[in-house]
């Protein structure tokens, strides 16, 4: 059986009319490009940081999993390949935007605070600093694109092409998953900065949380302990990487084929101490 679909990190399978499977895959990508290099156990700390989530969450919206257990998805995904990093999930039609909740001023919104631009539509009055926690988190959409980098748009634009009713609702849950989860999070020790979220409707028309949420790949998360106004936090997912690899870029180009094996053991340690300190201190691979 082929992928109907290979991303960057997961694959995605057509196994009925009514379901996908989706692959977590140790691949790792930085700077628009995929390493032909592999982060062991990447793709089994993201699924299972993702499926704690989606089952912590599912008494504020529905989600896309239908099962994780492998013995009992097709027998093509019935060994140890797919052990640990693969879902059964509804077919949706997806929503062709992205949320991302900011309780934080960083990334892409802290440089357009910087050169006094809104953002999303949302303009930042008074003095702020890097990293600082703003009064009420925000939501910033942006449409998807295949190829490239997404396009951010304003609530309004999407109201447009949603609905009002519609938008006010992914409004409402993406600020209530962000809520309760930076609350748990924070109660492990971390700060969760930001948060992507992707929503689909299902058959009855009904919206469905999707794709993954608050895994090192679609979440910012900090060090409580560390975290200071001001100061770049370290992350736990692939800053590491990325910041050797712009040590190391000759003549603006990434050495993406020479990345020590030093730098995928830490990266790999960094996305494992955010499982560890969310779910459970025995979940350590060897």
């Amino acid at each position: 059986m082929e992928p109907v679909y290979r991303g960057k990190v997961r694959e995605i399978y057509d196994v009925s009319d009514e379901h996908l499977v989706i692959v977590t895959t140790d691949r790792i990508s930085a700077f628009d490009s995929i390493l032909p290099v592999l982060v062991k156990d990447k793709g089994v700390i993201l699924n299972q940081l993702s499926n704690f989530w989606f089952e912590k969450t599912k008494q504020i919206i529905p989600n896309h999993i239908v099962e994780d257990r492998v013995e009992h998805m097709p027998p093509f995904f019935q060994n140890d390949r797919f052990q640990n990093r693969t879902v059964m999930v509804e077919k949706l039609q997806m929503l062709p935007f992205e949320f991302v909740v900011r309780g934080y001023l960083f990334g892409t919104m802290w440089e357009a605070y910087k050169k006094r631009e809104s953002f999303c539509g949302i303009s930042l009055s008074g003095t702020h600093e890097l990293a600082q926690k703003l009064d009420e988190p925000v939501l910033t959409p942006s449409i998807k694109h295949d190829n490239g980098h997404d396009e951010y748009v304003s609530l309004e634009y999407v109201g447009k092409k949603l609905g009002k009713e519609r938008t006010s609702r992914i409004v409402e849950v993406s600020q209530e998953l962000y809520s309760r989860c930076s609350e748990y999070a924070l109660s492990k020790g971390l700060i969760i900065a930001d948060a992507k979220f992707e929503f689909g409707c299902n058959a009855q028309g009904e919206l469905v949380l999707a794709d993954e949420i608050f895994t090192p790949d679609a979440s910012r998360f900090w060090d409580a302990a560390e975290y200071e106004t001001g100061v770049s936090p370290n992350s736990f997912d692939k800053q590491i990487l990325r910041d050797w690899l712009s040590e190391h870029k000759v003549k603006e180009e990434y050495p993406f084929d020479r990345v020590p094996e030093q730098v995928l053991e830490q990266t790999r340690q960094r996305y494992q101490e955010c499982l560890r300190r969310l779910m459970d201190p025995k979940l350590i691979f060897s």
